[in-house]
């Protein structure tokens, strides 16, 4: 046997799988526009700091040092919704979320209807649905209701002559909670500017959530899926049905 694997301990086993994991994340949080612009910001400015130190160019060398000091605290607060995210992903339990298939599927069944309703008369309509991380702390004001989903009651709260048709609805384990929510707006730049107000909070909640957004156009009809500070238009029921029991049903099945 080479003397190599004989010096292999399980201790080089945890450190190899530990460099994996790291390695891993730091892939799935560069696969976002953002991170790899700051890539190859860091990536120049290491460059910089290597001329500079064979240039002896000190002050320049002083504040690069200065800067790459302070990276942990930088990297921290560009990421700091990714890392809340991460950190509740690892961190929670997997409660009894007390929705069993049948359920699942009726609910699905409501909120495709009503958003398809809402689509074909261009109602605007906002719907939040919660999954594992908590809303309460990013909901504001709002009415407390505590009902059944269905395609009827949501049609009715986003009637234009409704008084909390403007707000966001909340659907927390298979039920209507509250309506009539103010959000959080996106803070991202890149946002297309045509897009109003009730996608901005779609995309402002699940850029700090992993909730799922369903959102109406008001002035198009057309209806969009906000996951993971993303928004993913849908064209029809069809595609928005197979869309949500990606994204809701086997959450609330496991």
């Amino acid at each position: 046997m080479p003397d190599s694997l004989q010096l292999f301990e399980w201790r080089d086993l945890v450190d190899i799988a530990v460099v994996a994991f790291i390695i891993y994340r730091l892939i799935l949080l560069l696969k976002g526009g953002v991170a790899v612009r700051l890539l190859f910001v860091l990536a120049s400015l290491a460059l910089l700091l290597s001329f500079s130190r064979l240039a002896g160019l000190e002050t320049f060398q002083w504040l690069l040092d200065s800067f790459f000091g302070s990276l942990v605290l930088i990297l921290v607060l560009v990421f700091q919704s990714d890392i809340r995210r991460s950190l509740v992903t690892l961190g929670r339990s997997r409660p009894a979320r007390g929705v069993d298939q049948d359920e699942a599927s009726e609910v699905l069944d409501e909120l495709v209807g009503a958003m398809t309703d809402l689509s074909s008369r261009r109602h605007g309509a906002l719907v939040i649905v919660e999954r594992e991380m908590g809303l309460m702390p990013y909901v504001q004001t709002g009415t407390e209701i505590d009902a059944k989903i269905t395609s009827e009651i949501l049609t009715s709260i986003f009637l234009p002559y409704s008084p909390i048709h403007d707000g966001a609805v909340i659907v927390r384990k298979g039920k209507l909670t509250r309506a009539g929510c103010f959000l959080p707006l996106s803070q991202n730049p890149n946002i297309s500017k045509s897009l109003g107000t009730r996608h901005r909070a779609a995309l402002g909640l699940t850029e700090l959530t992993d909730a799922v957004a369903l959102v109406v156009s008001e002035e198009t009809g057309m209806m969009s899926v906000s996951s993971g500070g993303k928004l993913t238009p849908v064209a029809d029921a069809g595609a928005l049905r197979k869309l949500l029991r990606r994204l809701l049903e086997r959450r609330w099945l496991t």
